[in-house]
């Protein structure tokens, strides 16, 4: 009958959710708690260059604060 096709699925569905969800948990890991930051025009990139310079560590995404700011 047709509900013998849904054990398939579900495990169809949980194999294709999974990953993606693990990936957006693993880059915040890594990350330090932050979302990743992504460049997708030449002002973002120059946005995250700036981060990286300011914040004295070869890391974009590690910020001092304001009293850095020189």
């Amino acid at each position: 009958m047709w509900y013998e096709v849904l054990p398939g699925m579900a495990i169809m569905a949980a194999c294709l959710t999974v990953p993606g969800f693990t990936t957006v948990f693993l880059q915040r890991w890594s990350n330090g708690g932050k979302e990743k930051r992504v460049a997708r025009n030449a002002f973002q990139w120059a946005m995250m260059q700036r981060d990286k310079r300011l914040s004295g560590a070869s890391k974009h995404y590690v910020v001092k604060g304001l009293e850095n700011i020189h």
